[in-house]
């Protein structure tokens, strides 16, 4: 899909956007997968910072994945820690100790990029300290989950281009390291759209949110698929389906 193709869908709401999982897709895909209790820690991203955007529900990706979880898995639990402005630094002395208490056996890692605006930052220091959060929490055994943020660098925040081009490659490196699940959105064709990222131009809004999260999904059902018996996913820009305004059921976010 291109720049162009992309932009034509600006008219779509959740009920109709190609790019998103039909609830009873998503729900058939996440059915056979073995995760009952999904952490995330992290800055806003991880948190589900973003504006509002007209025609999609105000549910950030992570939430949405969980009540797509629960739908499938009654038993779900869900606990999210991520705070705005975080850095790994941060999450490793505020949000590491509360989630491995949780006990998760999915664990989904959102930051770095805040690390990236610090003064004396670099990509190098990056992947040290990044390795080192997901290190620790590999140890408890759980599955890491991670995603490379969209390549949507534009106006004033252009500059710092070459620096997220620099992260993206550490996040891939990284999860490969700890084999993690990864979910790569650089290229991904919704990052030209308008409804992308919120008036900060750093966010992403509600619609970008719902992407997201029809994309961790896939990934997620991949990976087990391809540990299970390598049955291909349906394609995400399918017939339009009739899609309910939710993933599933309430979820139990801890």
């Amino acid at each position: 899909m291109t720049e162009h193709d992309s932009r034509d869908y600006e008219g779509y709401t959740e009920a109709t956007d190609p790019m998103l999982l039909p609830p009873a897709t998503a729900r058939e895909l996440l059915a056979g997968t073995p995760w009952r209790r999904f952490a995330v820690i992290g800055d806003s991203t991880a948190a589900g910072t973003g504006d509002p955007w007209p025609g999609y529900d105000e549910v950030p990706w992570a939430d949405r994945l969980a009540a797509t979880m629960t739908a499938t898995h009654p038993d779900f639990a869900y606990l999210n820690t991520g705070k705005i402005g975080a850095t790994i630094g941060q999450v490793r002395a505020e949000q590491v100790r509360s989630a491995l208490e949780f006990e998760p056996d999915l664990v989904h890692i959102s930051c770095g990029g805040n690390d990236l605006f610090l003064f004396d930052a670099e990509p190098h220091s990056v992947e040290r300290d990044l390795e080192e959060l997901c290190t620790t929490i590999a140890t408890s055994g759980v599955q890491l989950s991670m995603f490379t943020l969209a390549d949507a660098f534009t106006g004033r925040l252009r500059a710092l281009r070459p620096r997220f081009i620099a992260f993206a490659e550490v996040v891939r490196r990284v999860a490969a390291r700890h084999d993690a699940i990864l979910t790569d959105l650089w290229d991904h064709p919704a990052r030209f759209r308008q409804n992308w990222l919120s008036q900060d131009h750093i966010h992403l809004t509600m619609a970008g949110h719902a992407v997201v999260a029809s994309e961790v999904i896939r990934s997620l059902a991949q990976s087990h698929r391809g540990t299970a018996n390598g049955a291909p996913l349906p394609s995400i820009d399918h017939a339009h389906q009739s899609r309910s305004s939710s993933a599933g059921e309430p979820i139990r976010r801890l």
